[in-house]
């Protein structure tokens, strides 16, 4: 239940308000992408949509400084916009166009927009290393107040290239914030298929690296943690490594369903659908009267006219 008196949040009304509009964008973006690639089949590469983990783009859209740096898994659209990047050069990097983020030669998986010091890359947990790699650039500067970010899903941490970042980091106390996006899944496979013992988070510890697990579709508990990290890294005290629970709506890669396979249950589905982080936000914004639903409709229109 997020609905909490809006005083307690620390957050102003007109942040509250940013934050679920770019949710709302990001996630009708992704639904316009999704019902354009078939039939039309003009899209050039397979396309990971991230509809129903809103939530992390939108808060590092509020709290990224212009310097700072961000690196994103395959499932790159809200992480590529949440640096601010262009959306008409998502698309047209998507359609395989000369004018995309990258001429239309990296796609979505591999998407990156450097001028705003966003980077994607589609090999499992490979950016990770590389955002460590920023990260140490960074902790030689003198006065550094930049930070990055890496953002992945808990399948990445299969890959021991990972643990490997964790220690690393925390060796030498870099300026850098994890954040897996845990949906539970590995395409098909569930976490509890893959991985023993513990929870990420609590692994995480092991390598003295502050961190905490969190219910990742929660806008409002999602912003206040993160604020909190990045003050703690900014501060010098090293890495911080924060587990959000969420989910994909979409199957694993396009827009057709893949549960036809069986691997999630109705009652799963019917779960995370009733925690949309959207709807949780669109229902806290009616009950606290800071939008009514005419404006909400009327946004979406504004949106959808953009796109």
């Amino acid at each position: 239940n997020i609905l909490f008196n809006i005083h307690s949040l620390g957050i102003n009304k007109k942040t509250i308000k940013d934050l679920y509009f770019f949710m709302k964008k990001l996630r009708l973006i992704e639904d316009s992408m999704s019902k354009e690639y078939h039939p039309a089949d003009e899209m050039r590469c397979p396309v990971h949509f991230c509809t129903g983990q809103e939530v992390i783009p939108s808060v590092l859209n509020q709290l990224l400084e212009k310097d700072d740096y961000l690196f994103s898994h395959h499932r790159s659209h809200g992480y590529y916009l949440a640096k601010k990047s262009p959306a008409e050069k998502l698309f047209a990097e998507i359609y395989g166009k000369k004018t995309g983020a990258n001429s239309g030669l990296a796609g979505s998986q591999d998407i990156s927009y450097p001028r705003k010091n966003f980077f994607g890359g589609a090999i499992l947990a490979g950016s990770i290393a590389i955002a460590v790699g920023s990260a140490m650039s960074l902790s030689m500067e003198k006065n550094n107040k930049k930070i990055v970010v890496t953002g992945f899903g808990e399948a990445a941490t299969d890959e021991g290239i990972f643990w490997e970042s964790l220690n690393y980091s925390s060796l030498n106390k870099l300026p850098i914030m994890f954040i897996c996006e845990n949906n539970n899944y590995s395409v098909f496979s569930p976490q509890a298929k893959r991985q023993g013992g513990m929870s990420l988070s609590d692994k995480a510890k092991s390598f003295g690296i502050r961190s905490k697990k969190i219910f990742g579709n929660d806008i409002f508990l999602a912003y206040k943690e993160i604020k909190k990290a990045f003050k703690y890294i900014k501060n010098g005290q090293g890495p911080f490594f924060l587990e959000t629970f969420t989910y994909r709506f979409n199957g694993h890669v396009g827009p057709l369903s893949d549960d036809l396979n069986g691997y999630r249950s109705q009652k799963e589905i019917s779960f995370w659908k009733k925690n949309c982080p959207i709807k949780l936000i669109e229902d806290f914004l009616l009950k606290k009267k800071i939008m009514t639903s005419k404006e909400i409709s009327s946004l979406e229109k504004k949106i959808n006219l953009e796109i």
